[in-house]
């Protein structure tokens, strides 16, 4: 649970999941409301775990890109289900409050 906890880990798997290799201002406009100081934290916390491989490219300017590991590919699939229940979760919800 440490590889995903908070509220912005499984998010940024998500992003890096559905456009690979990504540049961190890339990364920043498809998770509206992550603050650079939040996101470089993470991607560093990550990568240390091995779910997010980092690339540095000696160019000017610098391009760095993010993209899963295999763990992280795998981390995503592992989470998959959740999110099916999450997704169907709402509606489930919805039908109870209306039958009570």
């Amino acid at each position: 649970m440490e590889v995903i906890g908070g509220k912005w880990k499984v998010l940024i798997l998500w992003a890096l999941h559905e456009h690979p290799c990504r540049r961190f201002g890339e990364l920043r406009r498809l998770l509206p409301g992550i603050t650079e100081k939040v996101l470089a934290s993470h991607l560093r916390e990550m990568e240390a775990d091995g779910v997010v491989h980092r690339v540095s490219y000696d160019e000017v300017p610098p391009r760095v890109e993010y993209a899963l590991t295999e763990d992280g590919v795998r981390l995503n699939d592992a989470l998959q289900p959740l999110a099916a229940w999450g997704r169907e979760r709402p509606t489930a919800r919805g039908l109870e409050e209306k039958a009570g």
